[in-house]
Parts: C-alpha cells; sequence; structure tokens
C-alpha cells in the first residue's frame, strides 16, 4: 500500500512512502521514475520535501528517519534514537532542523538537518506520541498524544518544555496554530475548545458550548475567527479576540462530519452524516441554503477556487455541484459504483476528479457536468487523488500499493508510457521460473529508449534475478553485463554510496542481503533453525555479509544472531502481554526470551540491563496502572483512580505515582487530586 504522497515545493516533483520499504521520487511532468530510495527496513510511514525541495525526510516502522539528497537519491544520514515506529516528521521553516516523533517511545527528537546530529530529546510525554508541528516561524514545538489531556509547547533552540497546556479533560482531538503563529487552538473529547497563547502558553479563552466531542476546528483566513464542528450537531462561531460564541450553526440532526470557510471567508460551508450541506453567511450566522439531495453521509466537501461552486461527495456513490450564491443543483454526478472517497477541483476550477472505492477515478467537467474520462487501473480502493499546480496532471494512491500519474495523449503515448513504467518496476518484469519476463524485453526492444535507460533496466532486471526466494545469480551477473556494454559507468548497486562496478560481487551481495531479510521473517514466524540455514546461505553466497545490519557490529554467527533476534521479539511480546495485565504470560515469554539468549535486557527502556522476569513484567504492569489512574483522575473518577493507584503499589511498592514531580510520590489518595479536574 501507499501510505504517503507529497508533491515538491515548485510543484515538479512528487514523492511516496510505501509498505515495500522504499521512497519513491518521480518527475511530474513524463511520470518517471527518478529515483527509488533504498534504505528503510520496514514499511514508510512518513515522508516530506525540505522546504527548499533539495532533500526529502522519511520516517518507518523500523524506527529511523533518513534524509535523503534530492538530486542524487543518495542516503545523507541516518537518524537513529527511536526505539518505536516514527508517527510524524517536520522539517523546520527554514530546513535547518528535523522534527520526529515516535508512536510509543513517547519521546519527539529534533535534529540537525547538515550534521544529522540529535540537538534535542523533548520527554514529558506519557502515551503515544501522534503528532508534531513547528510554529510559522519555526521558534517553537508542539507536540501532542492523542489520550493524554496535554499538548506540550518546546522551545527549538534549548529544548526545554516551555508550557505543558492542561486543562481538557479528554483526550486532544485536534490542535492548530493560528495563521501568525501567536496563538495555538485545541479541541477536545471534554466538549470543549481551549485557545492559548503561544508565548506565555496562558489559556486565552476556553471555549464552552459544545455539548460532544469536538471532532473539527479551523481558523478563519484572516485568523480573526474560530470555526468547530461537533458530535452535538452544531457548527460554532466564534471571535478568536474575546473567546465569545459569534453564533451557533443550528439544524443538523446528525453530527458534523467536515467544515470548511469560503476562500474570502465570508462563507461557511457544513456537511454531516444526515446526508446535508449547509452554507451560512459568517457574519450572520444566517442559515443562507441547505443543500438536500444526496441519500446518505456526505464524505468530502470543497469550494471551487473562486468560491462560486460547492462539490460534495458521499456514500451514496454520487457527487453533487451546487451554484454558491442560489443553493440550487447544477449537477449530480453520477458514474460512480461505491463510496466517493475524495474529491478536488482543478486550479482552475474548469474540471473535477473524484476517487471512490469502486477503484477509479473520474475526471468531469466543471460548466457541463459530463464524464470526461474514467481512469482505470486501480485494483482496490482509491483515497487520495491531487491535482499537480499546473491542473495539467492527476496524481492518485491506492490500497493496491501503486501510485498512478495520470495524463492525456494518443494510444501511442500510452504504448510508450506502458513501457516506461515497466521500466521502474522491477517487480513488473521480474523473471518467471527463471526465464526473462516478455513485456520486459519486448520494451528493450521496441522502447526506443536510449542506452543509458536500456541499462538500467537490465540492472533492474538483474536484481529481480537475485532478489528472489532462490536467487539466479548466474542471470543477474549476465544482465549487469549487458548493461555495462551500454553504459560503462554504470552503478550495478544503487543502495551504496560507493559505485560499484563488479557484476559477481554485486549479485552475490544482493543476494546475500535478500538471504537475510528472509532469515529475519523465519525468525518472526518462529521459525529459528531454518533461518540459521539461510543466514549460512547468505554466507556462502558474500562471506562478509553482515547477518544483523541493525546493530553497529558486524554480526557473522548465525546462530547468536537467530538466537538474539528470536529473544528481543519475545521480549516485544512480553512487554505487550503484560501491559495487557497478564503477568503470568509475561513472564513465560521473558523466560524463553532468556533461554534463546541468556544476556537479553528485559526492559530497553530502562538504562539498567533487566534480567529478572517477574520483576520486569510486575514492573510494566504497574507502570500501566500508574497511567490509568492519572487518566481517570484527569476524568473525575477519583475512587477508580485511587484503586488503580493502591492495585501499582501491590506490584511494585516502590512505584512513583506521579513521575510528573521531582519527588517520588506514594500517596495513592493524595496523588489524584493532583490531576483532578477544577470542577471536582
Amino acid at each position: 500500500s501507499v501510505y504517503n504522497i507529497a508533491f515538491s515545493p515548485d510543484g515538479k516533483q512528487i514523492i511516496s512512502a510505501s509498505w515495500d520499504r522504499t521512497v519513491r521520487l518521480w518527475d511530474t511532468e513524463t511520470g518517471q521514475l527518478i529515483h527509488t530510495l533504498y534504505g528503510h527496513t520496514y514499511p514508510v510511514t512518513d515522508i516530506a520535501f525540505s522546504p527548499d525541495g533539495k532533500q526529502i525526510l522519511s520516517g518507518s516502522l523500523d524506527s529511523t528517519v533518513r534524509l535523503w539528497d534530492t538530486d542524487s537519491g543518495q542516503l545523507i544520514h541516518t537518524l537513529y534514537g527511536h526505539t518505536s515506529t516514527v508517527k510524524d516528521i517536520a522539517f523546520s521553516p527554514d530546513g535547518k532542523q528535523i522534527l520526529s516523533s515516535a508512536s510509543s517511545d513517547r519521546k519527539v527528537r529534533l535534529w540537525d538537518t547538515d550534521s544529522g546530529q540529535l540537538i534535542h530529546t523533548l520527554y514529558g510525554h506519557i502515551l503515544s506520541v501522534n503528532a508534531i508541528a513547528f510554529s510559522p516561524d519555526g521558534k517553537q514545538i508542539l507536540s501532542s498524544a492523542s489520550w493524554e489531556t496535554t499538548v506540550r509547547l518546546w522551545d527549538t533552540d534549548s529544548g526545554q518544555l516551555i508550557h505543558p497546556l492542561e486543562g481538557h479533560t479528554g483526550r486532544f482531538n485536534v490542535i492548530a496554530f493560528s495563521p501568525d503563529g501567536k496563538q495555538i487552538l485545541s479541541g477536545s473529547w471534554d466538549n470543549t475548545l481551549r485557545l492559548w497563547n503561544t508565548d506565555s502558553g496562558q489559556l486565552i479563552h476556553q471555549l464552552e458550548g459544545h455539548t460532544s466531542y469536538v471532532n473539527a476546528i479551523t481558523f478563519s483566513p484572516d485568523g480573526k475567527q474560530i470555526l468547530s464542528g461537533s458530535w452535538d450537531n452544531t457548527v460554532r462561531l466564534w471571535d478568536t479576540e474575546t473567546g465569545q460564541p459569534l453564533h451557533t450553526l443550528e439544524g443538523n440532526t446528525s453530527f458534523v462530519t467536515d467544515i470548511a470557510f469560503s476562500p474570502d471567508g465570508k462563507q461557511i460551508i457544513s456537511a454531516s452524516d444526515d446526508h446535508t450541506l449547509r452554507l451560512w453567511d459568517t457574519d450572520s450566522g444566517q442559515l443562507i441554503h441547505t443543500l438536500y439531495g444526496h441519500i446518505l453521509s456526505v464524505n468530502a466537501i470543497a469550494f471551487s477556487p473562486d468560491g462560486k461552486q460547492i462539490i460534495s461527495a458521499s456514500d451514496d456513490h454520487t457527487l453533487r455541484l451546487w451554484n454558491t450564491d442560489s443553493g440550487q443543483l447544477i449537477h449530480p454526478l453520477k458514474g460512480h459504483t461505491s463510496s466517493v472517497n475524495a474529491i478536488a477541483f482543478s486550479p482552475d476550477g474548469k474540471q473535477i476528479i473524484s476517487a471512490s472505492d469502486d477503484h477509479t477515478l473520474r475526471l468531469w467537467d466543471t460548466e457541463t457536468g459530463q464524464p470526461l474520462h474514467t481512469l482505470e487501473g486501480h485494483t482496490s480502493a482509491v483515497y487520495v487523488i491531487a491535482f499537480s499546480p499546473n491542473g495539467k496532471q492527476i496524481f492518485s494512491g491506492s490500497r493496491d500499493k501503486t501510485v498512478r500519474l495520470w495524463r492525456g495523449g494518443n494510444w501511442k503515448d500510452w504504448l510508450k508510457e506502458g513501457c516506461d513504467k515497466l521500466q521502474f518496476h522491477p517487480h513488473l518484469v521480474a523473471p518467471q521460473n527463471n526465464q526473462d519476463n516478455k513485456a520486459g524485453e519486448a520494451c528493450l526492444k521496441y522502447a526506443d529508449w536510449e542506452d543509458k535507460a536500456k541499462a538500467e533496466f537490465l540492472v533492474r532486471l538483474g536484481r529481480a534475478f537475485v532478489l528472489q526466494k532462490e536467487p539466479n545469480v548466474k542471470a543477474a551477473v549476465k544482465k549487469f553485463k549487458k548493461a555495462q556494454k551500454l553504459n560503462p559507468d554504470i552503478d550495478l548497486n544503487p543502495e551504496t554510496r560507493k559505485i560499484d562496478k563488479d557484476p559477481k560481487k554485486v549479485a552475490l551481495q544482493l543476494a546475500a542481503q535478500e538471504k537475510v531479510n528472509q532469515g529475519r521473517w523465519l525468525v518472526i514466524e518462529g521459525k529459528i533453525q531454518k533461518a540459521i540455514s539461510v543466514y549460512q546461505e547468505a554466507q556462502k553466497l558474500y562471506p562478509d555479509i553482515d547477518l544483523n545490519p541493525y546493530t553497529k557490529e558486524i554480526d557473522k554467527d548465525p546462530k547468536i544472531v537467530a538466537h538474539l533476534l528470536a529473544a528481543q521479539w519475545k521480549v516485544k511480546l512480553g512487554r505487550w502481554l503484560a501491559r495487557k495485565g497478564k503477568i503470568e504470560e509475561a513472564i513465560s515469554v521473558y523466560q524463553e526470551a532468556q533461554k534463546l539468549y541468556p544476556d537479553i535486557d528485559l526492559d530497553p527502556d530502562t538504562k539498567e540491563i533487566d534480567k529478572d522476569p517477574k520483576k520486569v513484567a510486575q514492573q510494566l504492569v504497574a507502570q500501566w496502572k500508574v497511567k490509568l489512574g492519572m487518566l481517570l483522575a484527569k476524568n473525575g473518577e477519583i475512587k477508580e483512580a485511587i484503586s488503580a493507584y493502591q492495585e501499582a503499589q501491590k506490584l511494585n511498592p516502590d512505584i512513583d505515582l506521579n513521575p510528573h514531580t521531582k519527588e517520588i510520590d506514594k500517596d495513592p489518595k493524595k496523588v489524584p487530586l493532583q490531576f483532578a479536574p477544577k470542577w471536582q
């Protein structure tokens, strides 16, 4: 699956992040693959261009952040430090710093872009960090954990916590900086919005009025007003300066799914699960139009660039184009056979693109409402679509694991593009039963590629021969040599920094690396002896192969590596069981880990090496009970919180019931009062 896509700042390039562990850079104009960025060992979860477009940042399930050079595709730095999935990444506005967060290691890290050195580790969150952001001027960092009730504001230079923004009594749903960066807005499950002063961290206003979860917030284009949508079926407009409610926009009979200001800020559009759209006047709060027509929930809404039209998409398989002034339906756009997930106007407003669960994209003429093209090719639901900045290309991402760039042309253009696409997808031209793929050979013969392009294709084809369960090294070497005849300077292994020109060495090294990957997966599946055998096969292919590239040392003992990886996997499983309260099962799994690797650290989150299975399991459960106690206290459930703290103390009498203070707190009746809401 494709997890994420982004245009470069100038719109000339596109990056995509994928489950296949790669980042791919594409030319927007031609649709050609520029670079495939190899290096991550698990799926890539997030990507970003630097503000000047010269660098690419990626984060992964492998716990690393990687910085790449856009022009060369070379790896600049690998940023190690996180111990869990990298959830969110960002460049500072000047591009000189990198911000990253990981889901369950509860830390935010700030890195220097030039050196790759860690500048600060921001500690404080007690639950998974799920959102991070730089302020518009880059001087501050905002972070939140979804199930916590605190947002934290940090100083970028010092890494010090400036303010914990405390006050919500339920989890955060949404946070945002104001357009000028001087204020922070948050919306919560406690039914309130809170507006904070960025400099002081002081609460400016608590915006009360909603009677259910706040699930959507936005500032007006000039920042003078705030808009919120809720599960209480209402939209509310607030004055930013005073915090006073200006209007409550009522009328929906089910929860609000989406809200937006018009481009000039004079109108508001809301969409609801009640199948309607409602257009409101910002100044008066009066309902201008209720737009009826959809028969199921409205999933997506958008104003046209000039604000004169509104497009909506629904679970009822249709799009509807409305006149903003009259509220009249201009066109029902019918053709999709399943829910419509995403919509967009072209930059000039003359076309509309839609994406659906029916695996297709459809391009429509805004003026006539007629379908222009049905873009078929995806084999699963399409969720991500975008027009290029010039409106000449359409970009789509799907659950079928592909990213597609669409453009016009005659059948000859499509034929050539088909071969061009094959050129950059080695899995599509992979050998079948160790025989050349006929499509690949046909493209080499008829696609009218230059010798350099042919050579690069042959290198990919050679890689396909060795990156199989049973590698064909001889065939790969043959392809590599053909590539060198066409381009003597070709790099046979672009994954390494140096230029590799030895066909046999490269083929053997790649085959060995693939065996190492196979061995790791076998370990995770519990097939340790088979993994050892596969590691030994890797060493026969390439004696200097590192069997565990996740450590700084080069590991060459198949048995030790297999047992260590198996033990580490058991430790993760034990941790999961402990947090579920299954102490005896956790202890048993930890003991299995120690049998596999006696020196294994059962709790790698602490500085010490922990080897007592019972103590580690009880400590982890106690820590979780402390977190539970805090959450219960913040929700006003004091008795339940006391009980949770007492259970934690039974498991670990020395447990600190409030790790947020410098002192060790051990009074289970006193600690909940420190977190209890003011109304308690």
